[in-house]
């Protein structure tokens, strides 16, 4: 292991929040100095765009694994579920820190009980929310999560809006003027693959030595978790999500709706097949 490492992060508030967390563990674990790259990815420039209209795989981890193909960077830290199904030749995941709350957060306007406009621009949370309030309208929303929060609260862009429990919790946010937060358990809203859990991605040569040094058990259910995306080939237009706990999957996909099966611990053994059969077993023809 070098004495020094370089991590590719985004630069968005929570992207950083989430990069100190990982530097601090290298450093505590390995004695190694960090150094910072801090990236503006194409989904970053791109704050306009419609991520469901527009949007394509690796809009916010393209330059970061470019980082690390060219040896600018040693690791890459992303949101798990910013990630695609797919690898680029050459990477591999290196570990995942342990994970945060998965779930997802309804933000309500002070004073609103049932929104009439909820802004969210993920086909999965815009199905799954509208199962508990089918006669809202929804618009898209973009921005960091302090600006999403302003647009609620101040701005009145919408009623409501949806954000990750674990990148509130990391931007120690426990409150907000004129909004209320609301949890919202996987018998509601199913997470996205890989929500609440940071990924450290490396060079594939170097993903081995790297591994011992992160948490095994959130590495087995997000393996799981993205075992589903890569059979479906999820993207950002496709409502899907898969979410693994000890013992039960939480799945739902807009062809099928809301699911939970139960899991044996012979399931997280070969993730792949398990994904296949329980996609098959769903209806799925792959």
């Amino acid at each position: 292991m070098p004495t020094k490492l370089t991590i590719a992060t985004r630069k968005s508030p929570l992207a950083l929040a989430q990069t100190d967390q990982v530097a601090a563990h290298l450093h505590a674990t390995l004695g190694v100095e960090i150094e910072l790259l801090k990236i503006v990815t194409t989904g970053d420039k791109q704050a306009e765009w419609s991520l469901e209209k527009k949007g394509g795989k690796g809009l916010f981890t393209s330059e970061l694994e470019q980082a690390l193909l060219n040896g600018h960077a040693d690791i890459a830290v992303h949101s798990t579920k910013d990630l695609p199904g797919d690898m680029p030749a050459g990477l591999a995941i290196g570990g995942y820190l342990r994970r945060e709350d998965p779930r997802d957060v309804l933000v309500l306007r002070s004073g609103i009980e049932s929104p009439a406009t909820i802004a969210t621009g993920s086909p999965r949370r815009r199905l799954q929310i509208g199962m508990l309030f089918p006669d809202a309208q929804f618009t898209e929303i973009r921005g960091n999560v302090d600006t999403r929060l302003r647009k609620i609260g101040t701005d009145g862009v919408a009623d409501a809006t949806i954000l990750a429990a674990a990148g509130l919790r990391r931007l120690g946010i426990g409150s907000w003027p004129g909004v209320e937060f609301h949890v919202l358990g996987c018998e509601h809203m199913v997470p996205a693959v890989g929500q609440g859990a940071i990924a450290i991605q490396c060079r594939a040569g170097d993903a081995a030595k790297f591994a011992p040094h992160f948490d095994a058990g959130t590495a087995r259910d997000v393996t799981l978790e993205r075992a589903f995306q890569s059979a479906l080939g999820g993207g950002c237009h496709t409502a899907f999500a898969a979410h693994a706990t000890d013992d039960t999957l939480w799945f739902f996909h807009e062809e099928i709706g809301l699911r939970s099966l139960p899991l044996s611990s012979d399931d997280f053994l070969a993730p792949d097949e398990t994904a296949r059969r329980l996609l098959t077993h769903f209806g799925f023809k792959l």
